[in-house]
């Protein structure tokens, strides 16, 4: 667990493709060790090699797997230093795309520059029309 901005449970998985997001991560953002923080959003993660993993987040809020979150990445990105020897900086996998976060330091004194990258894309237009 790390908070990145906002609250995030990371589980490492094999098959991450595979993984029921939406009710592991359901059972993990209402279970009753988060529900003093109003619950957590769930990351699972596949380490894919040394440099990369492939993440699929459940949101909270949203209550539904999103293609990409940018604060569960970094979490995913952190966790993945601290626990799986990946150093900066991580390349990551979402069903959104690729991004790669950096950072400096560690988990005992601390993360700074922290940084996501990737591409600003627009998937969606609309208009909005008031009566």
């Amino acid at each position: 667990f790390t908070n990145t901005g906002s609250p995030h449970f990371v589980r490492f998985v094999k098959q991450v493709q595979f993984y029921d997001v939406k009710n592991v991560g359901a059972t993990i953002r209402h279970s009753e060790a988060y529900e003093p923080i109003q619950g957590t959003n769930a990351n699972f993660v596949e380490k894919v090699d040394a440099q990369t993993i492939f993440v699929r987040t459940y949101e909270r809020g949203v209550e539904d797997e999103t293609y990409s979150c940018g604060t569960g990445v970094t979490a995913a990105a952190l966790i993945s230093h601290v626990f799986q020897g990946m150093n900066s900086p991580v390349q990551i996998k979402t069903l959104g795309g690729k991004l790669s976060v950096s950072f400096e330091g560690n988990s005992q004194d601390g993360f700074t520059e922290i940084f996501l990258t990737g591409p600003a894309v627009q998937v969606f237009k609309g208009e909005f029309t008031s009566r």
